[in-house]
């Protein structure tokens, strides 16, 4: 029941950090870097020219995102691949106007598919694009309705399976899609409590993931017909995610914690369903997910990070391919975005903390790269600022890892800073690119982000350590992050600002809140301010998650004075520091009374408050000129109150 993550920041190798003192810097004996040039706002954030990269299923076309018409929205472009190199024009294949796409795949050679909502009421329809006709087809064309493609089943050329709740607003059937008659047969019917599906190799909907809140069952069922029958069952503290079935479609890997603090690799055979076999787990996190091979039918590798993005690998082919690829672009990480049915070719992603980076063609026979694309020309990588790990201690002794950026050519002491909580708030910051992060140091601002308690890939007693905590323990955390920066001398304690999106914006009206002395200015994204409200008006197919909420939040009953005490709205009272809020009129997660709530309260007690409000957005600003808006309004607001040019 995420609540609002940014973009992912893909992660490289690791990297140690102090715990006690603030983290290494440039050496003494280099020459102080120069202060950067101030980058237009638009630089950071506007639509890159090119990205977005795809490869056909054999690898004859390439595909790729560009921004189009006046709107600027980003719009499916596809072209000719000869070997690694594009051939002749690019031909434009959507005409969205209203809203960027966000995403897409393709399915097999001749047929493109993509999501797209309304104004971001994230009621997602799924969209068909013949590459050779031009023919745009909705494919799941009902109003009020949340559809995703399941599986592209990349061994029927015909067919795609699409899960929605139309029948049911709160529970997600899966249909088989027909692309050429574009009918939909129901193959798997939600009882009213399945919240995950699984579909084996064969493209056969086997297993299900059921939840009534408090436990959960995985369901299994031998075939693509018959009675799904339960075979593991835990509360929620206890995780079973299924990744994929074996080659032969008898036994599945999952990700596991059951007996374990950390999630581990396991295989699991359905008829001894309580026996894991461990394949791989790592002692310090949990692992994120694990790869397959569809040419070799064989596990690849599992994804994990550290302080950095770390990869396991399973077999020694997977294992050379990166290493080749990394040889070629030392100093970047390496991630494989898109690869043809044959694995002889594939998008290469090259970025690292300080650019989004290059995109290429990697041909595996004749072991070479063409380049397509930079993914942001206009910030160039040597003015922007290093992303470093780092750890402090909570008051109650528990660590905390987060990652420090300092503004470049501005020293490492008397800073104005800004505290940068994440969203979800199971969920967790990683090392990498943000743009976000750059803006602000670009402006003068040290950044730190934290992995308060509850942020998920540090083992289930990190995040259980979350449970109830809403506005004490977790926000401590965000306020021992506040003074370690202080005590380290890197903050001038009279110019700490405090920014988050989502939780982070609860994060951020708790801070302004409880802690008014702490923050000199404070911007709400999309934030949570009543926990009660909040519950009240949740999105249907969040309803049977609702006791798990309960469970990990509060209930609203049995915990109403917590719950009191710990919703921002309802002691605003409190709140002196200037705030600056956004809001999404249709965010279907955050509701805009959240926001209202606090803005009300504060311009009754004369506070300032500087409130924006945009009728087509939803959880998060996601078209260009909204987001130009913003960070625009969020500079002018943070430059006045924290002085960076002081």
């Amino acid at each position: 029941m995420t609540l609002y993550r940014p973009a992912a920041h893909l992660a490289a190798a690791l990297a140690v950090a102090t715990s006690c003192a603030a983290p290494a810097l440039a050496q003494t004996a280099s020459p102080a870097p120069a202060v950067p040039q101030a980058y237009p706002v638009k630089d950071f954030f506007k639509n890159s020219p090119k990205a977005y990269f795809r490869l056909s299923e054999d690898g004859k076309t390439l595909s790729f995102m560009q921004p189009t018409g006046e709107g600027n929205r980003r719009n499916i472009f596809v072209q000719p691949l000869k070997g690694s190199e594009p051939q002749g024009e690019a031909r434009q294949l959507t005409q969205e106007t209203a809203r960027d796409i966000d995403n897409y795949a393709w399915k097999g050679n001749r047929t493109v598919l993509y999501t797209k909502d309304f104004g971001g009421d994230e009621n997602f329809h799924v969209v068909a694009v013949d590459t050779v006709t031009g023919l745009v087809t909705d494919l799941t064309p009902y109003p009020g309705v949340r559809a995703s493609i399941e599986n592209d089943l990349p061994d029927d050329p015909n067919h795609i399976l699409v899960s929605h709740n139309k029948r049911d607003p709160k529970v997600f059937d899966i249909f088989k899609v027909d692309l050429r008659t574009h009918k939909a047969v129901l193959v798997a019917q939600n009882p009213g409590n399945v919240v995950g599906w699984s579909i084996d190799h064969a493209g056969r909907v086997r297993m299900g993931t059921t939840s009534d809140g408090v436990n959960t069952s995985v369901l299994y069922r031998d075939g693509s017909t018959g009675a799904f029958k339960p075979i593991i069952t835990t509360d929620y503290k206890t995780s079973v995610d299924v990744q994929f079935f074996t080659a032969d479609n008898k036994r599945f890997y999952a990700l596991s914690n059951r007996g374990r603090d950390k999630q581990a690799l396991v295989l699991i055979d359905p008829k001894k369903a309580d026996a894991e076999q461990v394949v791989y787990e790592n002692p310090e996190v949990d692992l994120d997910n694990a790869a397959w091979s569809r040419k070799r039918r064989v596990l690849t590798l599992a994804n994990y990070q550290t302080a950095k993005a770390q990869r396991k690998f399973f077999t020694a082919q997977d294992e050379a391919l990166f290493k080749k690829i990394e040889a070629k672009l030392p100093g970047y990480e390496v991630i494989l975005q898109s690869a043809t049915r044959a694995e002889d070719k594939f998008i290469v992603a090259a970025m690292n903390d300080r650019t989004p980076g290059t995109r290429y063609v990697y041909d595996a026979g004749a072991d070479s790269l063409a380049k397509l694309a930079d993914i942001n020309p206009s910030i160039p990588e040597k003015d922007m600022a290093a992303i470093t790990p780092v750890s402090y201690t909570s008051r109650d002794g528990m660590k905390i890892s987060g990652y420090l950026t300092l503004p470049v050519g501005r020293g490492d002491k008397n800073l104005p800073c800004i505290v940068n909580p994440h969203g979800g708030p199971w969920h967790r910051d990683s090392w990498g690119y943000n743009p976000e992060v750059q803006f602000l140091a670009n402006r003068g601002y040290c950044v730190l982000q934290m992995n308060f308690r509850g942020s998920t890939g540090y083992g289930r007693q990190f995040w259980e350590a979350s449970f109830g905590q809403w506005g004490l323990k977790m926000q401590d955390d965000v306020t021992d992050g506040a003074q370690w920066l202080i005590k380290q001398g890197i903050a001038d304690p009279k110019r700490v600002g405090i920014y988050g999106g989502s939780y982070g914006g609860y994060a951020t009206l708790a801070g302004v809140t409880f802690t008014p002395d702490l923050y000199a200015a404070a911007v709400d994204y999309v934030g949570v301010s009543n926990l009660f409200t909040f519950m009240k008006t949740i999105p249907p197919y969040w309803k049977p998650m609702l006791e798990k909420m309960y469970a990990m939040v509060g209930d609203p009953e049995r915990d109403k004075e917590r719950l009191t005490a710990t919703s921002p709205a309802l002691n605003a009272d409190k709140i002196k520091t200037p705030l600056f809020i956004a809001q999404g009129a249709r965010d279907p997660r955050v509701n805009k009374a959240e926001s209202d709530q606090v803005v009300e309260a504060l311009k009754k007690r004369g506070v300032e408050v500087q409130y924006m409000v945009k009728d087509n957005e939803g959880h998060g600003f996601h078209n260009e000129e909204n987001q130009f808006e913003f960070y625009s309004a969020m500079e002018e607001f943070f430059g006045k109150h924290l002085k960076p040019g002081v």
